[in-house]
């Protein structure tokens, strides 16, 4: 969940680790703060609680020294609250040692007490001065940085990425991974570390994710590899696809419009290359095989969050063209639960940074009792597809606004390309359907373009409904998964209280809600071919309007129906209904955000939350 970087090099360290953390803010964070050695062979470090202006105004006042070699990092609290002292990097040995790190230490308490009676004090309440305490004293004892390091990180359990730096060895950062996400870029006379690529992506496009358990030592000419016991090790380097460009606002008020804007590109850029000539084929499916898709008894897809709901509405859309049976389940609670699972039951993961802890542990519990894994990501070389058995990259590009939308429509497309490419391996929609289906997809784009263009409508909307302290959501097939979207979206950006229903369940409870003015978002089902589902949708908003609800109705064009129940319809494209989740949510997303935006809130990073959480 935290944002970190680590440089050594000749650039101006201080701007390059400032930019690093700034590239990572969507990551989430109530702190912040860097340490450099500087060129006469002392740590200047500064540290803020706050936004990352607040460090920025920091060092216009007291900068931090110019040096070759430097640390940065931004942190979301675990243990302690979000002040200056327990912001990182935290000092050890005498203010000639800095260290940062993200995850947990969870046996911290331990080693605290260890470390109090060798005679150490601390000044936070954080696990992590307890490692950087830790690994000085161990520097002490052996009188090199990359031993003391190395018998730090066998010590400590949890879930880590720590980086350290030391005056005694200016030019060298030491680096481990356990659980946490870490990535190094390559430059020319110059290297980097981050918790993901966009730390350095506007200086290098060279990068490698850092393996389970490794240790790097970087210098600005070498990076060298060693697992926790000191073997060898090596990295695996890959291209990055986006420029830095890429994650700037470009004029937008928010990162998070912007997104919005590029939902249509986040589709056709997944379905791009894996629908040719009315047929669905996706190349990275062949590491599991056709013979294994035929044998598949049951597929569970694990996730959180909004990347749950993408499940949700994949099932619909894999049970009904590939047959096969699918359980959605939430990252979290899975391992727990002891599920049943097989050799033909495929496990399949959605994660947008692909370091999603709660998913990762589902994915490796999985491998362990013996099914394949698959999963969906948005991330190059995140943990979660290196721990699968194949992976279906989205390409909806670096997602920074911390609340999903470009990439759930990415998350969407990238499953029903799994379901259409199931079906044509077990043989269970002909070729024509299967080609129907297929055009149905890469007409979604040019689809989302048209519901972009009701954004004043929805801005106009949520403007009258500032004030609205609680909105409800309603949906049937495929539509109850984007009711669960429409709402968690609306908690995240506007902080009221938002809840999904299934349409059907209201008779069962949640009717009772209802009362004079309240708020309902519908999202009507076509009356073109889904008759049935469609009637009975109706029938809700008669019997909640009936009760004083006020309707929003989310309809296709030319649904008469619709129009004497609701006080305002919102127009989407026509479109097959199991293709109408992605028409739907554009609005919902739409609509939360400029409700925020009516509040005066800041729709890319609400408050408490972390784009990618990297925790249990």
């Amino acid at each position: 969940m935290c944002g970190i970087v680590g440089y050594v090099g000749d650039k101006g360290t201080v701007d390059v680790l400032i930019s690093g953390l700034k590239r990572q803010e969507y990551r989430g964070y109530d702190s912040a703060g860097i340490a450099v050695i500087t060129h006469d062979g002392h740590i200047s470090s500064a540290k803020k609680a706050g936004k990352l202006q607040a460090l920025v105004d920091e060092l216009a006042v007291r900068p931090v020294a110019a040096g070759a070699t430097g640390i940065g990092h931004t942190r979301w609290a675990t243990h302690g609250a979000p002040i200056d002292a327990n912001a990182h990097p935290h000092l050890a040995d005498g203010g000639k040692l800095a260290l940062i790190h993200n995850g947990i230490i969870e046996n911290y308490a331990e080693i605290r007490d260890e470390m109090l009676a060798a005679g150490h004090e601390f000044v936070s309440e954080t696990d992590t001065e307890v490692a950087a305490v830790l690994v000085g004293h161990l520097v002490n004892s052996t009188g090199d940085l990359r031993t003391a390091f190395a018998q730090a990180v066998n010590r400590l359990q949890g879930a880590f990425t720590l980086l350290a730096l030391h005056v005694d060895e200016p030019g060298l950062i030491v680096a481990a991974r356990h659980n946490s996400p870490l990535i190094v870029g390559f430059g020319d006379g110059e290297n980097f570390l981050g918790s993901d690529v966009a730390a350095f992506v506007a200086h290098t496009h060279r990068a490698a994710a850092v393996g389970q358990d490794q240790i790097v030592a970087l210098t600005a000419d070498s990076v060298t590899v060693t697992d926790f016991a000191g073997n060898p090790a090596s990295l695996e380097e890959f291209e990055v696809a986006w420029d830095a460009s890429a994650s700037d606002k470009g004029g937008w008020p928010s990162f998070m419009a912007k997104e919005i804007s590029e939902n249509p590109d986040a589709v056709a850029n997944t379905t791009r290359g894996r629908v040719v000539d009315g047929s669905v084929t996706i190349p990275e499916l062949t590491e599991l095989g056709d013979d294994y898709l035929r044998g598949v008894s049951r597929i569970i897809v694990v996730a959180c969050g909004t990347a749950s709901y993408a499940g949700l509405v994949g099932a619909y859309a894999i049970e009904q063209w590939a047959r096969i049976p699918v359980d959605v389940q939430l990252s979290h609670e899975f391992r727990y639960r002891e599920p049943v699972i097989s050799a033909d039951t495929l496990v399949v993961s959605i994660s947008q940074s692909g370091e999603t802890m709660d998913t990762l542990m589902a994915v490796k519990y999985a491998s362990e009792h013996g099914a394949k894994t698959l999963s969906i990501c948005n991330t190059q070389g995140a943990t979660i597809p290196r721990e699968s058995d194949a992976v279906i990259y989205t390409h909806a590009g670096p997602e920074v606004a911390v609340a999903s939308t470009k990439a759930f429509v990415a998350q969407i497309t990238a499953l029903y390309l799994l379901g259409l490419h199931a079906a044509r391996v077990r043989g269970t929609l002909d070729a024509t359907e299967l080609a129907r289906n297929a055009a149905e997809l890469e007409a979604i784009p040019a689809k989302l373009e048209q519901v972009l263009l009701t954004g004043s409508t929805v801005a106009q909307l949520a403007k009258w409904m500032s004030d609205t302290p609680a909105v409800l959501f309603l949906g049937r097939h495929v539509g109850f998964p984007i009711a669960l979207e429409g709402a968690l979206k609306l908690k995240e950006l506007a902080y009221i209280h938002a809840e999904g229903f299934a349409a059907g369940e209201l008779k069962h409870g949640p009717i009772a809600l209802i009362d004079h003015g309240q708020p309902v978002f519908v999202i009507v089902p076509s009356p073109r071919k889904s008759e049935v589902i469609h009637a009975k949708v109706i029938s809700n908003i008669q019997e909640i309007r009936a009760r004083g609800a006020r309707i929003i109705a989310i309809a296709e064009q030319g649904d008469a129906a619709v129009l004497p129940y609701a006080d305002e319809v919102i127009q989407i494209p026509l479109a097959d209904p199991l293709f109408e989740p992605f028409l739907a949510v554009l609005p919902l997303q739409m609509f939360a955000m400029e409700l925020a935006h009516a509040k005066g809130l800041d729709v890319d990073q609400p408050r408490n939350l972390a784009k990618s959480v990297t925790v249990e």
